[in-house]
């Protein structure tokens, strides 16, 4: 009778242990949640890829549960495709395909993945599991024109870019409006390199615009630091692109520039991914601003003085309490041609398709 009873008790016990064993099973195997960063080009440019990977380490920092995957140097080409399938054979059920010329790649994946959500940094097209997400960096571009065209002694600024696309174009003409609006006389020279990160030519490009009287040097380059030490080189002033922590390039020269803050941004979208709510972040674009917290004004250098500090502050404050719009009409671009009407602000579609040069900027757009 006692080993019946004994039997008995044991059965009933592994049958509470099966019922309760595939559950535990299925979460193990389940694990943790895997998400994938692909970068254009190095993780420690002190630029675009850089801030991006500051990025990815506050998220695997912020939210337990989450593997994080990283590529970086990864062309704008079908290698970017295949990296993302790799991720995905891996367990990837969210990418972030950070750079501009991924996009048609992030689409086609998404079309063989649907349970796969893909955000990419800045694009203009989306899809069912493909969304787009950006801050409007021109906003803390056009505070830093603001402070570039005080510090100025020869009212030549310098731009070094890698394409003209319109986010290019955008940093080009806030940074130009910002210097024109304190310091009429300002103008502004660019040079596109053809290349998102090739420091020999960043630099070289950096050296022709002093030597053509810029005395302000900024850069859209994936690799902003050739530039800035340049600058430091040739004894002139620098506003940093993508990452605050350039000013220790040219701590004597820093004027100052703009600031991606991207972690956080990373954390509400893994979450809601996560959570099952990829359609927060999919077919749809997000865009935001300075009032995002995503991006920001770095800090001042020592080169600008505190009334100046001040001016700029309290302009982002206009901006920020929705009083103030940059590129607000009326505006012209450097041929003359009205762009933006009297009392008129852009629109998102005008914002995100620019192709000219405000007023100031010598040249004209490539083709």
């Amino acid at each position: 009778m006692k080993k019946r009873c004994s039997g008995l008790i044991a059965g009933v016990i592994l049958g509470m242990i099966l019922l309760v064993l595939p559950g535990w099973v299925k979460a193990e195997e389940k694990g943790k949640f895997k998400v994938g960063f692909i970068y254009v080009g190095p993780k420690d440019d002190f630029g675009y890829n850089y801030e991006h990977d500051q990025g990815r380490i506050f998220l695997e920092k912020n939210l337990p549960g989450v593997e994080v995957m990283m590529a970086e140097n990864i062309p704008e080409t079908a290698e970017v495709e295949r990296v993302m399938e790799q991720m995905i054979q891996k367990g990837a059920k969210l990418i972030f395909p950070t750079s501009y010329g991924y996009l048609d790649s992030a689409i086609n994946v998404g079309k063989r993945h649907p349970d796969v959500a893909l955000v990419h940094a800045g694009g203009f097209k989306f899809s069912p599991n493909v969304g787009t997400y950006w801050r409007y960096i021109y906003n803390p571009m056009y505070l830093s024109g603001l402070a570039a065209g005080k510090v100025t002694k020869t009212n030549v600024l310098g731009f070094v870019a890698a394409h003209p696309i319109p986010q290019t174009l955008q940093n080009i003409n806030a940074l130009t409006y910002g210097a024109r609006s304190v310091n009429p006389k300002v103008t502004m020279r660019v040079i596109y390199i053809g290349e998102w990160c090739n420091p020999a030519k960043a630099a070289e490009a950096a050296n022709t615009l002093i030597d053509l009287g810029a005395d302000v040097l900024s850069a859209h380059q994936d690799c902003p630091r050739p530039v800035v030490e340049t600058a430091a080189k040739r004894g002139v002033f620098s506003v940093g692109y993508h990452s605050a922590d350039l000013q220790k390039f040219n701590e004597k020269g820093w004027i100052t520039g703009a600031d991606w803050k991207w972690g956080e941004l990373y954390v509400q979208i893994t979450k809601d991914v996560m959570a099952g709510h990829k359609e927060k972040w999919v077919n749809r674009h997000d865009r935001g601003g300075l009032e995002t917290g995503q991006v920001d004004i770095a800090p001042f250098g020592p080169v600008v003085p505190k009334e100046v500090q001040t001016m700029v502050l309290t302009k982002e404050k206009e901006i920020l309490d929705g009083k103030y719009a940059v590129f607000q009409g009326p505006m012209t671009d450097n041929k003359g041609a009205v762009r933006i009407k009297a009392g008129e602000k852009p629109s998102f579609e005008a914002i995100e398709t620019m192709n000219w040069y405000t007023e100031g900027v010598v040249g004209d757009v490539p083709k």
